[in-house]
């Protein structure tokens, strides 16, 4: 049955548009079969080939392997392009998190443009996580699946060091003391729920757009 499992589990994860759970692959299994020993198994049996399996975000994968991935390189525009802004934001929220627009204006030492931030939600990289439990109930922003899947990252605890990301240019501002990786036990722990409201999604940063 072993040997079944891990070959169910290879086609499910060859087959697949996205990442699959070790829950969602076994849900597709028969009974009883053990879907982190097909993983182990398959990971191993594919190290060094030219795909290989990899966790991310809680999920399993097959990728092309990094030394190959050349191969698969073509040049073309891409529309979809993050600015330095962007992305100078969205490295903020990834260390930060949960934060709010005024924090990364903080940081940034810039007002913040609504814009950017709706880039990266619409990218699917940063969500709305909840609201600060204090005065005027700001909301708080997170990152989501997709990031982690976006840089190839298991958890946010892979994410690199502070030196790291700017050797990447992904952060050239003066950051300020405290700026660290984020602990992933405590993520989400901090504010209070958006909840159901409809009106949510046309008024989620009117507390922070006044006039300064």
């Amino acid at each position: 049955m072993t040997r079944n499992a891990e070959r169910m589990v290879e086609a499910l994860l060859f087959a697949a548009a996205g990442p699959l759970s070790v829950e969602e692959l076994a849900a597709r299994l028969p009974e009883g079969a053990d879907v982190p020993g097909a993983l182990t198994a398959l990971q191993a049996r594919y190290a060094g080939s030219g795909v290989e399996l990899e966790p991310v975000a809680g999920r399993w994968r097959f990728r092309t392997a990094p030394d190959l991935a050349f191969l698969m390189t073509e040049e073309r525009q891409d529309p979809r392009r993050l600015s330095r802004a962007a992305l100078e934001t969205l490295a903020i929220v990834a260390y930060h998190q949960p934060v709010t627009r005024a924090e990364i204006e903080a940081i940034r030492g810039v007002q913040a443009s609504r814009g950017t931030l709706d880039v990266l939600l619409e990218a699917g990289f940063v969500r709305l996580r909840g609201r600060r439990r204090t005065p005027g109930r700001p909301v708080t922003f997170g990152t989501t699946e997709r990031f982690l899947e976006q840089f190839a990252l298991a958890s946010l605890a892979d994410l690199p060091g502070a030196a790291e990301m700017r050797r990447l240019g992904l952060v050239d501002t003066d950051l300020p003391p405290g700026f660290s990786v984020p602990d992933p036990a405590r993520d989400g722990g901090e504010d209070d729920p958006l909840g159901d409201t409809p009106e949510f999604a046309q008024d989620f940063l009117a507390e922070e757009d006044v006039v300064r």
